[in-house]
């Protein structure tokens, strides 16, 4: 997810951003004060509330699931989407743990509850404009989260709101004349959300890009349905001046758009460009370059040769953050396709963590081997090894052997691999995986896809999965929200799982003990018991339905032009909303 400046240079310029990154940027950058080292885990680098007429560039390697707030799950992009929209409730821009902080953003304040916990009400501001000049109302937030109900013509984003409220079964606008009841808009500053138990944890589903408002009359013509991330409308700072698909979004000051209603994003900039299907390695040079200022991905430099630089150049170095990111690297283990747990446990066993922890970059800028689903920045966090991933990380043959006895295959058997051909450490980690499964004769084929409809077409369909006997997929996961319950449940509920594409329970894990757990904790009237969420994870690891790989660390270069650049620690990566040029 991230970076900045012109794109569209041909191969001309490829061959000057390899020869330019030997003399990039100094540390702290024309002229401003010198930054250090991780200096943005904890502080803002280069802040300014001073507008700049150029603009910010960001580079990336693949495409988005959709521009579309209602339809997208990447992380980089609920990062990204606050740049051109409002929910009810944001996160709070501040470095470190203080990004964690759930603050009001279209709403007045976090909603309050009643009728036994089954009743949310949320006021929103009166004086909030869409970028046509139109005022923003409840209406609109509730045809919004309607749109999201349209898994067939909008299939990716979480299903919370189907799960939560009353009328799950609500298909959406546009195959149903008949609104959703279950939200409710008394006036046009107030919505109500009925649910149909009680959960505590709703004002973080409401932070969710989900809760953007839309007119229904943007929603219609060359704009309309899967066509609206061509132009989606906008609440925030930035507008989509074009969208060239798999080449290029350009965004533009939203004129409508008042700062003190959104405090939490800036507009410092005049013009926002993110190129697209630029390759990883020329992003990563194009970073030192000057050729861009963000690569929007968020997952870090890649490159080996530009790694290192960053590692052991001393004016570099100063210029790169190296933080836990939130996410977790894994490999999804189907129950359908692999249904013997004995199978299952093999791979386990038998994955040989040094090399996959090598493949997504070692222990400084890949991550720490993992032995658990939720990683250690989650609330809820248990330490535990079920498979001696920590006591042998190179796998443990004989355990893995003894497993394929029992699940009847002494010499092991045979499944695909789904992971995405444009992320160069996921193919290294597919690669390394193979070669560790082939000791025990379990025989991987890699199918590679893109990034951009891989949780769609691909690895979240669980019909594709099936017919192509996609047993193993890779994969990587941040919390939808920062405890267990934002973490775990789009992965091991089995009411996520979704038929239709855009599933995220790739696994297929649906298991009566894990379901009641989730049950429970939604159950509960104030914050969820947090001695649930290792429950869950201890269950899940006993089904072997997920194979962890490393606790990702990511190496970020924050370009020393950029003003307020700061680790956003919900989002994993630098906070786009906020983010300037000198």
């Amino acid at each position: 997810m991230k970076r900045r400046k012109i794109y569209g240079y041909g191969a001309l310029a490829a061959v000057a951003a390899l020869t330019l990154a030997a003399c990039g940027s100094s540390s702290g950058g024309s002229g401003g004060a010198k930054t250090s080292y991780n200096e943005a885990l904890t502080s803002v680098v280069n802040p300014s509330s001073s507008t700049s007429s150029g603009t910010l560039t960001y580079d990336l390697s693949s495409v988005p699931d959709s521009t579309d707030y209602q339809n997208t799950y990447y992380a980089y992009m609920w990062d990204f989407v606050r740049l051109y929209s409002m929910q009810l409730m944001t996160y709070k821009s501040c470095p470190g743990t203080c990004g964690d902080t759930l603050v009001p953003d279209l709403a007045t304040g976090p909603g309050t509850v009643s009728d036994n916990g089954l009743i949310w009400t949320y006021h929103i501001k009166p004086n909030v404009k869409f970028e046509n000049g139109d005022t923003v109302t409840t209406a609109d937030v509730k045809y919004g989260i309607e749109r999201s109900y349209a898994k067939s013509v909008l299939p990716n984003g979480p299903n919370y709101y189907q799960v939560l409220l009353q009328d799950s079964s609500y298909p959406g606008p546009y195959s149903s004349k008949t609104p959703l009841t279950s939200i409710t808009t008394p006036n046009s500053t107030t919505i109500q959300f009925h649910l149909s138990q009680p959960f505590s944890d709703f004002n973080y589903v409401v932070a969710i890009p989900q809760s953007t408002p839309v007119e229904p009359s943007w929603d219609t013509g060359k704009y309309g349905g899967a066509n609206f991330q061509l132009h989606p409308e906008s609440t925030g700072p930035y507008k989509f001046q074009s969208y060239t698909l798999n080449k290029q979004i350009v965004l533009v000051k939203n004129t409508d758009w008042n700062a003190s209603t959104d405090p939490q994003a800036k507009q410092l900039v005049n013009k926002i460009v993110v190129n697209l299907n630029v390759s990883q390695s020329q992003i990563d040079n194009n970073l030192l370059s000057n050729f861009a200022d963000i690569d929007m991905a968020g997952t870090g430099v890649q490159t080996a040769a530009v790694r290192d630089k960053l590692i052991s150049n001393p004016t570099d170095h100063a210029d790169a953050d190296n933080p836990i990111n939130g996410f977790a690297r894994f490999v999804y283990i189907n129950e359908k396709v692999i249904p013997n747990l004995h199978c299952r446990e093999a791979i386990e066993y038998a994955a040989n963590k040094t090399t996959l922890q090598d493949a997504w970059g070692g222990p400084l800028v890949g991550g720490a081997i993992a032995s658990t689903v939720i990683p250690p920045n989650i609330i809820g966090y248990q330490k535990f090894d079920l498979y001696n991933a920590l006591s042998q990380p190179n796998g443990d043959i004989s355990a893995a052997k003894q497993q394929l006895s029992l699940c009847g295959q002494p010499n092991g058997f045979s499944t695909n691999l789904a992971y995405r051909s444009d992320r160069p450490q996921e193919v290294a980690a597919a690669q390394a995986l193979q070669a560790s499964l082939q000791q025990v004769g379990i025989k991987v084929t890699l199918d590679g896809y893109t990034s951009g409809k891989y949780y769609t077409d691909f690895a979240g369909d669980p019909a594709y999965v099936h017919t192509h006997d996609l047993g193993l997929d890779m994969g990587g996961w941040g919390a939808d929200w920062p405890d267990g319950y934002g973490f775990l449940d789009e992965l091991s509920n089995g009411n996520t799982i979704a038929e239709d594409g855009g599933n995220t329970n790739i696994s297929e894990i649906n298991d009566p003990t894990i379901n009641g757990l989730f049950a429970k904790a939604a159950g509960q009237p104030s914050a969820s018991d947090v001695s649930i969420w290792p429950q869950i994870d201890k269950d899940i690891m006993s089904q072997a339905a997920i194979l962890p790989m490393v606790y990702q660390k990511v190496l970020l270069y924050r370009n020393p032009n950029v003003t307020n650049v700061y680790v956003d620690s919900y989002y994993g990566m630098y906070n786009y909303a906020t983010l300037g040029l000198k």
